[in-house]
């Protein structure tokens, strides 16, 4: 990478961590934390509490992302950030389940995903894309996993209501980031007409990671809702889940920077990318397999291995859409995939919630992997993007 595509990756994976921190923190304490407002003991509105966010985001990615192609990035980024803090502030100061939605509704509304890797796609050639997608892949990762370590120790002495403003806080420095580092956007990207929707929803490589983003995330949110309790059962206390996903999470990177980057090099992004969605199919299939009497090793082999993939597919999914979508479009482009993104988190909360009232663990991981697989046989056709 040149001075310029180190800076620009580095600064906007930042923004994504300092934003993603604040939301992960949340995330592992979540449902055990709104059980004790009123209304906390329906799985299912636990669930569309904590998946709503991804409905508000979703809804307004794609007008933040045309609105970058044609304002200018960093505007975007700014307001949606300002209007991600607000939320944090307002979700802090909550007294019911509907005040935490309310909350939650507000921080999707700071829908900046689009904008931010949109920029960085920007100002980063072809060559080096997905070693800058993974950066930011790598930034949210690791603040899951930082996540995981200091939430449950954070709840225990500021409660969700102080989570929340320091998930605000978190946002706010986002914004002097944006301002004071991130490298000036390119100027042929300001007030450019605005792109074509239509140009977009014809592209059938699109299509194809558009419906992908949306599986993964759909998956990743509805298994968290079984995974703390799987734990639980197995033996290990709340307080430790951490000593499970901290491994996992950063085994996975070696696991991710030995295989990804070398094998694109080489021409076989398509085979590692088949993969990783055939790789967290089969991690379904074993959650479901040992939901009934689960042990902490059998977890953390299956989490370890969810990670592998998931990072794979984090990295090069975004850096596909960028190198697929035509630059007069790609703010657009970013906009309908990160909307995909965010509505599979909220279906996931959602109907993770549902399917674990009504049919239990196994059910809800039987219905993953089945979506697992459907995404499999529909990315097959794929191609992978010369390098310009």
């Amino acid at each position: 990478m040149t001075l310029l595509e180190r800076r620009a990756s580095l600064s906007l994976a930042t923004i994504f961590a300092l934003r993603m921190l604040g939301l992960f923190l949340v995330l592992p304490v979540f449902a055990l934390e709104a059980a004790k407002f009123p209304g906390g003991d329906d799985p299912a509105r636990v669930g569309l509490a904590m998946g709503i966010y991804g409905l508000t985001q979703g809804l307004l990615q794609l007008p933040f992302g045309m609105a970058s192609d044609r304002f200018g990035r960093k505007r975007v980024i700014v307001l949606g950030l300002l209007l991600f803090a607000v939320g944090s502030f307002v979700a802090a100061m909550a007294a019911s389940l509907n005040g935490l939605m309310l909350g939650r509704s507000l921080q999707g509304a700071g829908a900046v995903s689009a904008a931010v890797t949109a920029l960085l796609a920007d100002q980063t050639r072809d060559a080096v894309r997905t070693k800058a997608m993974a950066l930011v892949g790598g930034s949210i990762a690791l603040m899951f996993a930082l996540s995981l370590v200091l939430a449950p120790a954070l709840a225990a002495q500021i409660g969700l209501s102080g989570l929340f403003v320091l998930t605000g806080c978190l946002a706010l420095a986002g914004v002097a980031v944006v301002l004071w580092v991130v490298p000036p956007e390119p100027v042929v990207h300001k007030n450019q007409p605005r792109g074509k929707l239509s140009e977009v929803l014809r592209h059938a490589g699109l299509l194809r990671l558009n419906l992908g983003v949306f599986v993964l995330h759909a998956v990743q949110l509805a298994m968290w809702m079984a995974i703390p309790a799987l734990l639980v059962q197995a033996g290990l206390d709340k307080a430790h889940h951490w000593w499970v996903y901290l491994p996992a999470v950063l085994g996975s990177f070696v696991v991710m920077g030995g295989s990804l980057f070398p094998l694109e090099r080489r021409g076989y992004l398509r085979a590692v990318f088949l993969a990783a969605i055939a790789l967290i199919a089969l991690v379904q299939l074993g959650l479901l397999l040992v939901a009934d009497a689960p042990q902490v090793s059998t977890l953390a082999t299956l989490l370890f291995l969810f990670f592998c993939g998931f990072n794979v597919l984090e990295a090069s999914q975004p850096s596909l859409a960028s190198r697929l979508a035509p630059a007069h479009v790609r703010g657009t482009a970013l906009g309908v995939y990160n909307t995909l993104q965010s509505l599979g988190f909220f279906v996931g909360g959602l109907a993770g919630g549902a399917l674990l009232k009504h049919l239990g663990a196994q059910g809800l991981f039987a219905v993953c992997a089945v979506a697992m697989l459907v995404w499999l046989v529909l990315a097959w056709p794929m191609k992978t993007p010369g390098k310009a």
